[in-house]
C-alpha cells in the first residue's frame, strides 16, 4: 500500500485484542498516523469467550466492530487483513494478500493459539477456546451432543455423548467445566424425553497436582469444592496421552492408565504465541522461549531493532519494578493492556528524542467463576492479599468483568442476559446452524 503523503511518523500496529486495542487508544491524541490490522474485524472480549461457547451470551455481547471502536479517532486507520511477515530492514509489515504496509514505529499484539504440546492432531478431536469460531463449535459440539444422546436407544452407547470433558485446570478450563455442569443440571432438565441431562458426566482434567496454579493452594481447594457440588469431577496429576474420536486415554500420577469414552472434549490446557513471532525472530535475530513469545528489552522494543515492539501474549516481557528482581510477566489481559499503554508511551518517547522507560506491571490479582454463586478471588491491595470465595466472589467477578467490557451496549446486553439467566435458569443463545460432523446423528 503507497506511503501516506505526510511527515508525521507512521505507526502500524498488529493485532486488536487488549493490546493492540489499548496501544491505539493510548496515541488518540498524538501528532501520528496509525494503520490497525487485525485478521478478523472485531475486538473481542476474551474472558467472556467461554460464555458463547456454552450458549449463556450471543456474540455481539462479547465483541464489538473495530471500525466502530476508532470511528472517532482520526488518526486511526483501520484493515482487514492477516500479517504473515515483517521485514525490520526496509521496515515493512506483508499482508497475507500480498500488501505491504510500511512503518516507522511497530507495535506487534498478535497473541496466541492453541498449544496441543506437539500433537496437533488432537485439534480436530478437542477444540480450544480463542475465537468466536471456536466458540460456535464448542457450543455445536455440547448442544449436539445431547441432542444425539437422545436419539440412542441404548445405554452404553449413549453414555459417551452424556461425558463431557474439560483438559486443563486454569480458569477457562474451570469456568467451562462449572459451566457444563450447570446446562446439564439447571437448564436442559425438562426439555428432554428419553434421557436425563442432569445424569451427564462432566470430567475436569488437569495434569499438575491442583487447579488455577496462579491462585494461593487455598483458593485451588475452594474452587474444586465449588466444583464438586456442581457435579464436576476434578482430576488432578492427570495426563493426557492420546486422543481420538471416541474419547481420550490418560494417565494418571499413580496406577496404570485408563480411558474415558467421551464424544464432547474442549482444550484449555495450553497455549502457543502466535506465529509472527518467528517472523519477527526472523527479519531482526530476537530470541524466543519454548512457547514462541519474543524476548523484549525492558522497555518492550526487540534488541537491537528499538521501532518494534511486542506486547501482551506474544512478548517474553519482564516487569521491572524499582527495588525488586525482574519478573515475568503472565499472559493475562490486564497485563496486555498495560503493555499497550506502556509501548504506546515509550514510541511517543522516542519520537521526541527522549530515553524510553521500562514496564512494569501492576499486578491486581486473579479471579475466575465456577458457577451459579460460586468463584474465587485473589486481589492485591495496598494493604496486602485480599482472598475470599463463593456469592461475594461470584458478584466481584460479574461486576469486575461487566465494568471492563467495551461500550455501553455491551454492559447492558450482558447485565440484562445474566439477571434473565440468574432468575429464569435459561440459556438463550442454544441455536445451531450445522451439525458437527463429529456429533452426527446415530446410524440405524
Amino acid at each position: 500500500m503507497p506511503a501516506p503523503a505526510t511527515a508525521r511518523p507512521r505507526i502500524v500496529i498488529v493485532g486488536c485484542g487488549f493490546g493492540g486495542l489499548e496501544a491505539a487508544r493510548a496515541l488518540r491524541h498524538a501528532p501520528v498516523d496509525i494503520m490497525l490490522v487485525d485478521r478478523t474485524n472485531h475486538h473481542l472480549f476474551q474472558p467472556l469467550l467461554y460464555q458463547v461457547a456454552t450458549a449463556g451470551l450471543s456474540a455481539p455481547a462479547i465483541a464489538a466492530p473495530v471500525r466502530h471502536l476508532f470511528r472517532r479517532q482520526a488518526n486511526v486507520t483501520t484493515l482487514l487483513g492477516e500479517a504473515v511477515g515483517i521485514d525490520a530492514a526496509a521496515r515493512r509489515v506483508a499482508l497475507d494478500d500480498g500488501a505491504t504496509l510500511p512503518y516507522d514505529h511497530l507495535v506487534v499484539a498478535a497473541g496466541a493459539t492453541h498449544s496441543y504440546f506437539g500433537r496437533d492432531d488432537w485439534a480436530a478431536f478437542a477444540p480450544g477456546l480463542k475465537t468466536l469460531e471456536d466458540a460456535f463449535g464448542i457450543r455445536r459440539r455440547i448442544l449436539l451432543s445431547f441432542e444425539a444422546a437422545e436419539k440412542e436407544p441404548d445405554a452404553a452407547r449413549r453414555e459417551p455423548w452424556l461425558t463431557f470433558v474439560v483438559i486443563g485446570g486454569g480458569p477457562t478450563g474451570v469456568e467451562m467445566a462449572g459451566t457444563l455442569a450447570e446446562i446439564a443440571r439447571q437448564t436442559l432438565p425438562g426439555e428432554f424425553r428419553r434421557i436425563d441431562p442432569a445424569s451427564a458426566r462432566v470430567l475436569l482434567l488437569e495434569g499438575s497436582a491442583r487447579v488455577l496454579q496462579a491462585m494461593p493452594a487455598s483458593l485451588s481447594t475452594r474452587a474444586c469444592e465449588q466444583l464438586a457440588r456442581l457435579g464436576v469431577e476434578v482430576r488432578t496429576g492427570a495426563r493426557v496421552t492420546a486422543i481420538d474420536a471416541e474419547g481420550l486415554q490418560v494417565q494418571p500420577a499413580e496406577g496404570a492408565s485408563y480411558r474415558i469414552p467421551s464424544r464432547c472434549i474442549v482444550w484449555a490446557a495450553g497455549v502457543a504465541a502466535s506465529p509472527l513471532g518467528r517472523a519477527v525472530a526472523r527479519t531482526t535475530g530476537a530470541a524466543l522461549d519454548r512457547a514462541g513469545r519474543v524476548q523484549v528489552d525492558p522497555d518492550l522494543g526487540v534488541p537491537g531493532h528499538p521501532e518494534i515492539s511486542v506486547i501482551g501474549d506474544l512478548a517474553a516481557a519482564r516487569s521491572h519494578a524499582p527495588g525488586r528482581e525482574p519478573a515475568p510477566v503472565p499472559g493475562v489481559s490486564p497485563a496486555a493492556k498495560q503493555m499497550g499503554r506502556a509501548a504506546a508511551a515509550n514510541i511517543l518517547r522516542r519520537i521526541a528524542g527522549q530515553p524510553t522507560r521500562a514496564f512494569r506491571y501492576r499486578d491486581y490479582g486473579n479471579l475466575a467463576t465456577i458457577g451459579r454463586n460460586a468463584a474465587v478471588v485473589d486481589l492485591t491491595t495496598p494493604l496486602g492479599r485480599l482472598q475470599f470465595s463463593g456469592y461475594p466472589a461470584w458478584l466481584f467477578w460479574l461486576f469486575a468483568h461487566i465494568w471492563f467490557l467495551i461500550g455501553f451496549r455491551n454492559r447492558l446486553v450482558v447485565l440484562i442476559d445474566w439477571a434473565w439467566a440468574y432468575w429464569s435458569r435459561d440459556r438463550h443463545a442454544r441455536v445451531v446452524a450445522e451439525v458437527d460432523p463429529l456429533a452426527a446423528p446415530v446410524e440405524r
